[in-house]
């Protein structure tokens, strides 16, 4: 049975996870049929995010029922709801789920309550091991930083979110903006390489209503820029992911010791703080879902969003401005591009410690990470954001009017880590988030803000990181 809830739509360890699932001398003959066989009637239950990509799988999950005699009760729930529920039941002993799907940055709370199910025995157990399984093709660095802690492995990789870059394609090909940022800046126009640039375009952009745009008189006030600016999102992950690493910096050290108030992330600060001047005056209140409406409506020039998102704007119908948008991987600071960072939050699929039927699921959880599946799953949704190398050659990424999204997700996991395993994390998450705002709206400096931050995780925790 496959069953969807969807009130809202949303449209580590040096271990490399370089184990080989392979079953030795009798691998040609295994199949999940044969490796099910003890588990003939078992119902198992898993809780997933709703997004078109997982709308799309589930109606392949029935395949796996016939394959295997497993019944799957699939369940999809908003991103809110997923994180809360799936907690909910993990931490309250209750075991309804047998699998969830947890956001990397939930692993460092739920490995402290110990109540995910370490998966190296069933890695092991050759009965269980698919001989197509090929682990060496998932998507690295993301896969093993994210899946695995210490010396034991969590679940399989279950999705990458990522962000990009994102702008109006018609703008940035219009003979008339060309020459006139060409002139007032000296270089041509293009999607930026770097941070300066992207404030550049952000500036160039920025005009009241009156002036000419491309030609046409604006009726209203347009902006060069748009990103997340609201409390309870992702404002302060996007502040850390992109720019804060990207500058050299972090929030913590190598012991887990704050390390907010550095001046790489002061510095950081100041150029994600700059650009708020140029974007909406409500990106206060801009959430994950906000700021892909504001570029399919024409409000902005360019954007940083999140690529599952911005797959639900730029289809034929979906949003005025679908179909004329250009995509490329996120901006780095000048002369600093080997250390370029994106923000990313890849997600896995855990087995609860409170499960009956681990093996039953850990056989679901491998069969839905298989390359036959994921391709499946691709072409049919077309396109998406792969959890396998192989998959970004294939047609459905590669031709049509999206593949230089597809090429820009690439672009950004070359270099996806997953979030530090910290068991406070929801608490210093809530405090920096709001300090992160405050700081784009100005009432505080990025120095008073990275003063405050310093003081607030210092009063969370001293040594932040899971032991």
């Amino acid at each position: 049975m496959v069953s969807i809830s969807s009130r809202r739509r949303r449209t580590g360890s040096a271990l490399g996870l370089a184990f080989v699932l392979c079953a030795g001398p009798a691998a040609a003959d295994w199949s999940y049929k044969t490796a099910a066989e003890p588990y003939q009637g078992v119902t198992i239950r898993v809780l997933d995010e709703i997004t078109p990509l997982q709308e799309t799988l589930a109606t392949l999950v029935p395949q796996f029922t016939e394959e295997t005699g497993i019944e799957v009760d699939y369940e999809l729930l908003n991103h809110f709801e997923v994180i809360n529920k799936g907690q909910a039941d993990l931490l309250s002993g209750r075991g309804y789920y047998d699998a969830i799907m947890l956001h990397g940055f939930q692993l460092g709370p739920m490995l402290s309550a110990e109540v995910l199910r370490p998966i190296d025995d069933l890695l092991a157990d050759e009965a269980l091991q698919s001989p197509e399984f090929d682990a060496a093709d998932m998507i690295e660095p993301a896969y093993s930083t994210t899946a695995a802690f210490g010396d034991k492995r969590y679940g399989l990789i279950n999705w990458n979110y990522n962000q990009i870059y994102w702008a109006r394609k018609d703008l940035f090909e219009n003979p008339d903006e060309m020459a006139a940022f060409k002139d007032k800046y000296g270089y041509e126009l293009a999607p930026p390489e770097t941070f300066t640039q992207l404030r550049d375009i952000a500036e160039f952009f920025t005009r009241p209503a009156g002036t000419t745009l491309a030609g046409e008189t604006l009726d209203s006030d347009f902006y060069g820029i748009v990103m997340e600016g609201v409390k309870g999102g992702s404002t302060f992950l996007s502040l850390w992911g992109n720019f804060i690493k990207s500058y050299g910096g972090d929030i913590v050290d190598a012991d887990g010791k704050p390390t907010f108030d550095s001046p790489e992330n002061i510095e950081a600060i100041v150029a994600w703080a700059d650009l708020w001047q140029f974007a909406p005056p409500g990106m206060a209140e801009y959430s994950l879902l906000d700021v892909p409406t504001v570029m399919g409506n024409g409000i902005a020039a360019q954007a940083i969003a999140w690529s599952d998102f911005v797959l639900g704007i730029d289809q034929p119908g979906a949003a005025p401005y679908a179909g004329k948008f250009i995509y490329a991987g996120m901006p780095h600071k000048e002369g600093m591009e080997a250390e370029r960072s994106v923000e990313g939050e890849t997600s896995v699929t855990a087995i609860s410690v409170h499960s009956e039927h681990p093996e039953a699921t850990f056989l679901f959880l491998q069969w839905l990470a298989e390359r036959r599946q994921q391709e499946a799953l691709l072409e049919a949704g077309n396109g998406g954001v792969p959890i396998r190398n192989s998959s970004w050659a294939l047609p459905v990424m590669q031709e049509g009017e999206l593949a230089g999204l597809f090429s820009a997700m690439e672009d950004s996991l070359k270099v996806i880590v997953a979030k530090p395993k910290m068991p406070d994390f929801y608490e210093l998450y809530d405090v920096l988030t709001g300090i992160s705002q405050e700081i784009g709206l100005g009432a505080l400096t990025p120095e008073e803000g990275a003063a405050k931050a310093q003081a607030a995780m210092l009063d969370i925790c001293e040594t932040c990181l899971l032991d």
